[in-house]
Formats: C-alpha cells, sequence, structure tokens
C-alpha cells in the first residue's frame, strides 16, 4: 500500500502478517539482567478502557512505528487480566489469544524470565467501535505479568514494550503491526485524561470531568474501522491533513486544553475537542464513516452538551455531560440515536490484587 504524507512524502508499505512469538522487539531490555521476584499466587488486573480523541501527527507513526502523539481518557468499562507464575508452558485463556501470547513471548525475553505464566483475560467486548479493547488488554496482561515477577519494569518500560509490539490478530490466526500511540496504556495506568508526544512520551496527564456522565453513543454504520481500511485511511488522507494542521492541534492542546482542565473547564475543553474534529487527520477519521458523524455531532452540540467528540477511528461517540441517562435517553431521542453505555471517566486508573 503507498502512504503519501507531505508533498516529498510517499513510500510503500508491506501491510504484511506473521505467526505469533516469531518477532519480538524488545527494545534491548534483556542487556539490564533484571533481578527477578516471583511471587506466590495470583495476580489481577483490572484497566480501565480509554476514549482516543485524536493523534496529533499521523505522520509520525505507522504499524511498525508507534507514536504520533494524541490525547485520550479513562472511562469506567474495565478489561480484567490475571497471571500467575507456573513451571509449566505458557497457558493463555482469552478469545483472542494470539495477541496475548506474542505479548508474553516479547515480555518473557526482555526480563529472562524461563518460568510459565498461567493467563486469563476477558475484556470489554465492544471491539473495533473505538473504546480501546487491545491496548487495554494489552497493558492488564504486561501489569499483571510484571508484578508476578516482582515489577523489574517500570510503567513507562512496560507502555514502551507494548507500543512497540502492538498487534491485531488476522483471519488465520496470525498478529500483524497495528498503530499505536501510546494513549490507551497511558490513561488506563494513570486514569484520568493525558496527552502524548512523539514515541509514546507521556507529556502529561490530570483528572478529568469527576463526578460527570460519560454516554457512548455507537451510529449505524456500514464501513469498517479495522484491517486494511484503517490502514488505508490513516496512512494517506489522514497524513496529508495533520501535515497541514498538525501546528495549530498542538497549540491548542498547550495553550487552551491544558489550562481548562486545570481548571476543571468542562465546556472549554469542549470546545477544544470540538475544533479539533475539524482538523487533521480527525476530519479524515469522521470523514470516513461520511457526513453523517457530524451530522449527529452537531445535532449534539446544538444541545447544549458540554463535550463532544468521537473516539479513535470511529465511529463511537463520547458525550462527556451533567445529564444523566435518562435526560440523555430523552434528548438522543429525536435525533434517532441510543446509548450504547453510560459511564464515568476514570481518574484512578489501574487497580492491582494479589490473591496469595
Amino acid at each position: 500500500m503507498k502512504i503519501r504524507g507531505g508533498d516529498l512524502d510517499l513510500v510503500e508499505y508491506e501491510f504484511r502478517s506473521f505467526a505469533p512469538k516469531t518477532i519480538l522487539k524488545t527494545l534491548d531490555l534483556e542487556k539490564k539482567k533484571f533481578k527477578l521476584a516471583p511471587v506466590k499466587g495470583k495476580i489481577t488486573v483490572t484497566a480501565p478502557a480509554r476514549i482516543h480523541l485524536t493523534v496529533l501527527d499521523m505522520n509520525r507513526f505507522a504499524p511498525d512505528h508507534p507514536g504520533g502523539g494524541g490525547i485520550g481518557f479513562a472511562i469506567q468499562c474495565y478489561c480484567t487480566a490475571s497471571a500467575e507464575c507456573t513451571k509449566k508452558a505458557d497457558s493463555v485463556n482469552y478469545n483472542r489469544a494470539p495477541i496475548v501470547e506474542n505479548f508474553v513471548a516479547v515480555f518473557k525475553k526482555a526480563v529472562g524470565y524461563t518460568g510459565g505464566f498461567s493467563i486469563v483475560a476477558t475484556d470489554h467486548e465492544k471491539k473495533h467501535v473505538g473504546l480501546g479493547s487491545t491496548s487495554t488488554v494489552m497493558i492488564a496482561v504486561a501489569t499483571a505479568m510484571n508484578v508476578a515477577l516482582g515489577s523489574p519494569l517500570t510503567n513507562t518500560q512496560l507502555r514502551h514494550l507494548i507500543g512497540h509490539n502492538y498487534v491485531e490478530e488476522t483471519a488465520d490466526g496470525n498478529v500483524a503491526f497495528g498503530f499505536e500511540t501510546g494513549v490507551g496504556p497511558a490513561v488506563s495506568t494513570h486514569g484520568g485524561m493525558a496527552i502524548m508526544g512523539d514515541e509514546l512520551a507521556l507529556v502529561y496527564h490530570h483528572p478529568f470531568a469527576e463526578g460527570k456522565n460519560v454516554h457512548i453513543i455507537i451510529p449505524p454504520t456500514d464501513i469498517s474501522s479495522a484491517g486494511t481500511q484503517e490502514f488505508d485511511l490513516l496512512m494517506n488522507k489522514a497524513r496529508t491533513l495533520d501535515y497541514r494542521d498538525r501546528e495549530l492541534k498542538a497549540y491548542f492542546f498547550l495553550m487552551d486544553l491544558v489550562p481548562a482542565l486545570e481548571r476543571d473547564d468542562l465546556k472549554k475543553a469542549g470546545d477544544v475537542i470540538w475544533e479539533i474534529e475539524f482538523r487533521g487527520s480527525k476530519r479524515a477519521e469522521v470523514e470516513h464513516h461520511s457526513y453523517g458523524i457530524y451530522h449527529y455531532m452537531s445535532q449534539l452540540r446544538e444541545k447544549k452538551l458540554e463535550f463532544v467528540g468521537m473516539s479513535s477511528v470511529g465511529p463511537s461517540i463520547a458525550v462527556v455531560t451533567a445529564l444523566d441517562r435518562k435526560s440523555m435517553e430523552k434528548l438522543l431521542k429525536p435525533i434517532g440515536l441510543s446509548i450504547a453505555i453510560s459511564t464515568k471517566v476514570d481518574n484512578t486508573g489501574m487497580t492491582i490484587v494479589h490473591e496469595k
């Protein structure tokens, strides 16, 4: 597939799959020779899912090159993973086992662990609609394994290891590198809202919309947000638009969004995100689902809702507001929309339980 960014940026990328556990990017962590301290019993990690509001610059990442910057927040919709050290071969109980099996191999090689893991994972079962099921499960699994070995890696190292080995499963049981900005693991770990720079750098995080409600609306669409369709969208039109608008988006984040978060101004934060919906790669993501998504979001904004934004490549729309579910459903009925999930922002992040 051809990827076009700026006027002098045209490359070809082979979007290929591979067998799990065959391409392991350890980032040379194995050279540190960690002292492992396996614990007895089971470690269970509960991690909040995320709303990914936008990438900062699509020109700075690709399926085998994580980064690009971005912004998102954690919601009270959870994935869980448990890990227990064993003397047997690894066992993975998860309905998308290849992606977990691949990362288990990466993690073990990185830290030098020669034993086995018994892993059980469950996700929120809302796949490919913009809620980050893959990244949330991966940070939960990674943290559970790390704690089970005495926490040899830091949260930052785990985020980087996931980012460089982020994969999605394919129909034939293989995996392929996917797009990863680091927003998901960052907000799942710390809670609240996070702003990421390039190369998975966590620039800023802060509590967000404490006590407010988050209503997830999934408008009807026949457009895929996964696989080659996602690749073609993100690496062509989106890159061209970010080439034009990335400086403006960065300015909005630094000069408008961060101060709004500092003073807990949900309306101002919502105004910034609404502006972003029409800028750069976010515009490409919204238009990917037809202009109908803009129409829906515009109608929601006209109802004076404080914060409206599409998550990731969609089609999920996140509304953050003081309105409860009953009031929101009454407001949505004339528009022809319904609520898929009603929840709140998670400002706590992951929880870890050790069952001895």
